[in-house]
């Protein structure tokens, strides 16, 4: 009998973590050995359980997905991981695969697409939910500030993520663990880049790169 694929899923929403593994348990070759709600708790569970995927949202509190993606390959770089997210930017999408995801697909895709996700990681393929990747050559009215977030390093673009939800430096550096200063001069080149002054506009950014609602 062919051994089962074994998933951590990851989320910060219990609602949603019993939802997905209704979906997986309706199959009967893929098994959720394991379930955590934010990232910390989700790099202590792969170390002790050794799932065959990690199958996790990016937003979620703590140091958030993608630290959690970048951490986890750091440990283990043949680590297999699927993004499930609400989110289906570009941006996102280019993020999470360049911290070391293998897949991406969002939440509101049909039920077969995430085992199908899933099936294609196993055999060493990457799996991106059709239409979350532009073709090359095409344009977008935001494309300038696109470029330049896409180009921001992974604390830049956390910190420039949380800047945008509305939190305070001080919130910032105790969420991602760092010194006030250091956010601070984060928050500084950041606004420099995008070429604004205020908090404010970073956010109005976001917003137009449908990155936040807020």
């Amino acid at each position: 009998m062919k051994d089962k694929i074994k998933i951590i899923l990851v989320d910060d929403h219990a609602v949603v973590r019993a939802g997905f593994r209704m979906l997986l348990a309706a199959g009967d070759s893929i098994e959720v050995i394991g379930e955590a709600e934010r990232g910390e708790q989700a790099i202590q569970l792969y170390q002790e359980l050794r799932p065959d995927m990690l199958v996790m949202d990016l937003s979620m509190p703590g140091i958030g997905g993608l630290e959690t993606i970048r951490r986890i390959v750091q440990r283990d770089a043949d680590a297999r991981i699927l993004v499930f997210s609400v989110h289906h930017e570009q941006v996102y999408v280019s993020r999470a695969l360049n911290a070391g995801a293998q897949g991406y697909i969002t939440k509101n895709s049909a039920p077969e697409i995430l085992s199908a996700a899933i099936e294609a990681i196993m055999r060493g393929q990457c799996y991106v939910e059709r239409g979350l990747v532009k073709l090359a050559g095409e344009e977008d009215e935001h494309s300038d500030h696109q470029t330049i977030i896409a180009e921001f390093s992974p604390r830049e673009f956390d910190v420039f993520g949380l800047l945008a939800q509305g939190l305070t430096v001080h919130k910032i550096a105790d969420q991602l663990c760092l010194g006030h200063k250091t956010v601070a001069n984060y928050a500084t080149q950041i606004k420099k880049k995008l070429q604004v002054d205020t908090t404010t506009e970073l956010a109005h950014i976001a917003v137009n790169l449908g990155m936040t609602t807020k």
